[in-house]
């Protein structure tokens, strides 16, 4: 059996990084993947589909690299989870529970432009020694 789900999209958002009550790290954003095709008329159409993505532990602790539009590589397995609210209702999720992740983009990390004046950190070859590696050469594609 297999279940593995591999996208390239934008991030929606930054990520929402916690830590839950049981002490492991929690990272969730938003990955837009777009899709372009051509309609009956012949006009090119564009559809976006947003999928949640959920990182945990360390990868989620390295998701403070990650910014809102950034172009990500993802792969991982999907989960769908069914919990009942207060009053008894019946609620879906499904989400992307991540076990890679490469940005897929070069940014410039010591800009001043960001939310930290130009402070932000700088992701070394250090932090790729895992799935997550935030520094990508130029033609750095995982497939």
């Amino acid at each position: 059996m297999l279940n593995k789900v591999i996208l390239i999209g934008n991030l929606g958002k930054d990520p929402e990084i916690r830590t839950l009550d049981s002490g492991v790290s929690r990272a969730i954003f938003t990955l837009a993947t777009n899709e372009s095709y051509k309609d009956k008329n012949g006009e090119y159409q564009q559809t976006t589909e947003w999928h949640t993505v959920v990182l945990w532990r360390s990868m989620a602790e390295r998701a403070k690299y990650l910014r809102k539009g950034m172009l990500v590589y993802v792969e991982g397995k999907l989960n769908h989870r069914k919990w009942v609210d207060k009053d008894g209702k019946d609620h879906y999720n499904t989400d992307i529970a991540a076990d890679t992740i490469k940005i897929l983009e070069k940014r410039d990390y010591n800009s001043n432009s960001g939310n930290n004046g130009g402070q932000h950190a700088t992701p070394q070859s250090k932090t790729s020694d895992g799935p997550f590696t935030p520094d990508v050469s130029g033609d750095d594609l995982p497939f």
